[in-house]
């Protein structure tokens, strides 16, 4: 095995490790978009940022030492294989992770919904006639 060949596995090793790592923090990700824990999400994710910034280097060092390679091992090709096996399991899980987003913003949506109506039922009052009359709401807006 050659010195660039060497370079290459421990590349492409490193790489695999680095996807796995994404591969857990997505997961933990979903869980803490399922459990609205804002302030820890966004400290996980600047590491996700970190580390997706040294995978896309990592990545690109490797696409230059295959380009001068004339044929890979058998074991850089299990790494290879390897490595996009994780990285389509990182897309997959990124799906499902906008998705929670996704229903989250509509859970949101449909709540302050629901709370205006409260509000607009709250406010309103009665004409002298006795029917139901929206009370106003600030200045000029009525419900």
């Amino acid at each position: 095995m050659t010195e660039q060949n060497s370079n290459l596995t421990q590349a492409l090793t490193k790489q695999v490790e680095q996807l796995g790592a994404l591969v857990a923090m997505l997961e933990k990700e979903l869980q803490l978009i399922s459990s609205r824990e804002a302030e820890t999400l966004m400290r996980l994710l600047e590491e996700k940022t970190t580390l997706l910034e040294a995978i896309q280097t990592l990545d690109g060092n490797i696409e230059r030492m295959i380009a001068s390679e004339t044929m890979l091992s058998e074991e850089e090709e299990a790494l290879m294989q390897q490595a996009k096996s994780l990285l389509e399991d990182c897309k997959y899980r990124t799906q499902i992770n906008q998705k929670a987003v996704e229903q989250g913003q509509l859970r949101l949506t449909h709540l302050r919904n629901l709370m205006m109506e409260v509000r607009a039922k709250e406010s309103l009052t009665y004409d002298k006639k006795g029917k139901p009359k929206g009370g106003t709401l600030g200045s000029g807006v009525s419900a």
